[in-house]
């Protein structure tokens, strides 16, 4: 063989096995993970993603480094699109929520799940019913109930974004009740959180994360929680309350119930050991006893799945949303 066809040779040969690991070498990451939030700072999504980061840095659960990237923009659209188009790229993850499938079906911009790679749900995100802390309402029902008397949108709810998670369950409470609210989108539950200790508007369905301090500083009081089950941390929150002394929502005659996915995927095209790796670094996460204490401090659903399960779980959750886009008349010209 010519010297110049030798070179190349040893040149490609280098080349694949710095790409592929070697005989029996599980596949790690070569350079700097990139994390994608779909969402702005300060939500649910953000404050994840950030704790998995700070969390593998801490315990040194990964070689390279991992970076976590704001790409908020078109309702999520932004930061789906990056990781749609970076095809078989293992140093990228994104953190999900709901706007996995209410973006594209509200705006009806070209991505669907389907064109990322499940890799494992960290939990499910609870939905809360808030009021004032000075109403004198004790249930759901009696909160609906004055809304009612007061008139068709009179009652003001403040919420997340539009045509997302907060007005979608604005929506189904209407189509249970007959009521009808005025809905107040806000940037993030941050904000929304502000705008009801202000009394500027009459209620929200924060997360629970989004509003325990303003409930532990007596601003703010829980009527119910869209779940089928009561939350599970009794510890107390407040001088008399924990998050299982909150009634489920459907148990007060609202029957509304929905939650919310904390999810991770990658993109299309990657192979098994590479889904792999992320999966066994995330339930190393998983068994940190931080993060077991940032579970419960966030009061989350902690349903876990990855593989087929998980799959599954997120082409059902997709079916249901679009039943509720339907509903709710928030489907972009188009959509299915």
């Amino acid at each position: 063989m010519k010297p110049k066809l030798m070179a190349a040779a040893a040149a490609f040969a280098g080349a694949l096995l710095a790409a592929w690991p070697l005989a029996g070498e599980a596949w790690e990451p070569t350079k700097t993970v990139e994390f994608i939030i779909p969402a702005g700072t300060g939500g649910g999504a953000d404050q994840m993603a950030r704790y998995i980061q700070s969390l593998v840095a801490k315990h040194h659960l990964m070689k390279q480094s991992m970076v976590v990237v704001n790409k908020a923009g078109g309702a999520g659209a932004e930061g789906f699109l990056d990781v749609k188009n970076a095809k078989g790229d293992p140093h990228k993850l994104i953190i999900t929520l709901s706007n996995l499938f209410t973006t594209p079906l509200a705006t009806g911009v070209p991505f669907n799940w389907r064109d990322l790679t499940p890799v494992q749900m960290m939990a499910l995100d609870e939905f809360v019913l808030w009021v004032n802390a000075s109403k004198p309402y004790k249930t759901a029902m009696d909160y609906i109930n004055d809304c009612k008397k007061l008139g068709p949108g009179k009652c003001k709810m403040a919420g997340t974004g539009s045509k997302q998670e907060d007005q979608i369950i604005t929506a189904a409470i209407e189509q249970k009740t007959g009521d009808k609210f005025t809905y107040i989108p806000f940037k993030g539950g941050g904000a929304v959180a502000v705008q009801l200790v202000g009394n500027h508007v009459e209620s929200t369905v924060n997360n629970p994360i989004e509003a325990v301090a303003q409930w532990r500083a007596g601003k703010l009081k829980p009527l119910c929680v869209f779940d089928t089950e009561r939350m599970p941390y009794k510890a107390k929150i407040t001088g008399t309350m924990s998050w299982y002394d909150i009634p489920t929502c459907k148990s007060q005659g609202l029957d509304v119930e929905y939650v919310m996915l904390r999810g991770i995927f990658m993109p299309g095209g990657v192979t098994p050991e590479q889904v792999q790796y992320y999966v066994d670094l995330l339930q190393k996460v998983r068994q940190l006893p931080e993060w077991k204490e940032f579970m419960a401090t966030g009061a989350f659903n902690q349903t876990a799945l990855n593989g087929k399960a998980y799959e599954e779980w997120v082409a059902k959750e997709e079916a249901r949303h679009v039943a509720l886009m339907k509903a709710a008349g928030f489907m972009a010209a188009g959509s299915k």
